[in-house]
Parts: structure tokens; sequence; C-alpha cells
């Protein structure tokens, strides 16, 4: 019985401690300022009409629900906050102890490709007012997803480039 009650406690005790550390963690992450909410989707497939057509003909033909092929999953999203940082943007993971950014966005290698609405399963994944902004990354597709505010201070980050460096911001 005491050794029960002794694991028990040692066991709410780990898990005060990994919710303390997390809390910390964030807290130190977001000391500096400028920082904001961004889930992200790293390494995006880029879909074209014929994949599209394609998607709905093997759905149809699998005897599958009919599903709008076009329309983007909710998989391959990663919450987490981004930091201002001069030039560059760092992005940590939430649910990590990691102290390090997981992604590092330069100012000068990002180009903005769309922005959209969440759609279908996104809508589950993601924040409900975010708006999910289409990037190529040094030659890697992402998608980020945040705040019409932080989308708002984002470009305008982006725009703010210094002389001389190449901005595309659609």
């Amino acid at each position: 019985m005491v050794l029960a009650l002794l694991v028990s406690g040692v066991v709410v005790v780990l898990v005060l401690l990994g919710l303390f550390v997390f809390g910390l963690r964030r807290r130190l992450i977001q000391r500096s300022g400028g920082t904001f909410d961004c889930s992200l989707r790293w390494d995006v497939p880029a879909r074209t009409d014929s994949d599209a057509m394609n998607a709905a003909a093997a759905a149809s033909a699998a005897g599958g629900p009919r599903v709008d092929a076009g329309e983007p999953s909710g998989k391959g999203w990663v919450y987490g906050v981004a930091r201002y940082s001069g030039d560059r943007v760092e992005w940590f993971r939430v649910f990590s102890y990691a102290p390090r950014p997981r992604r590092l966005l330069e100012r000068s290698a990002i180009e903005v490709i769309a922005r959209r609405t969440p759609q279908g399963e996104e809508e589950l994944a993601l924040l409900s007012d975010a708006v999910v902004l289409a990037c190529r990354h040094q030659g890697t597709r992402l998608e980020l997803a945040m705040g019409e505010d932080a989308l708002t201070g984002f470009l305008a980050w982006l725009e703010a480039a210094p002389p001389g460096q190449r901005v595309n911001v659609a």
C-alpha cells in the first residue's frame, strides 16, 4: 500500500514538473518579445490539377467517400511559436523541451506564394482565426498558419527588408 502511494506520488510530481517545464520554456521564448502563435507544415507537395483529378478518380474507383481532391488535408500541421530575431524567424514546437528553434526562416529566402483560409480538415487542425500562408523557403514549400494580426505583422516584417534585398510578398 505504501509503495503504491509512493509510486503514485512520484508520477504526479513528474507530471507536474513536466507541465512546469513546458510553461517555463514558453515563457523564456516569449521573454524577448516579438513572438506569435504559428502552425507550420513543412515540405508541402505542390498539387497540380491532374493530381487532384487522379486522386478523385482513385477515391471514386475504390468506392470511398467522394471528397474534393483539391481540398488540403489537416495532416502535417505542427503547432508552434515563432519569434522574430533580426533577419530571420525562429520557429519553436510548442510540445517540445528543446531550447533551440526547430526551424529558422531567413527573410531573404522566404517567398510568399499565396494566402488562403483553412479548408476541410484543416479547420480542425488549426486555430479558429488562422490564415494559411503558402511560402517557399530555399526551394522547400511550406505553409504557415497564423492569426490575422500576426499575418499583418509577418508581411510587414517581410516588406521591411533592408534596401537591396529581394522580397516577394503575394
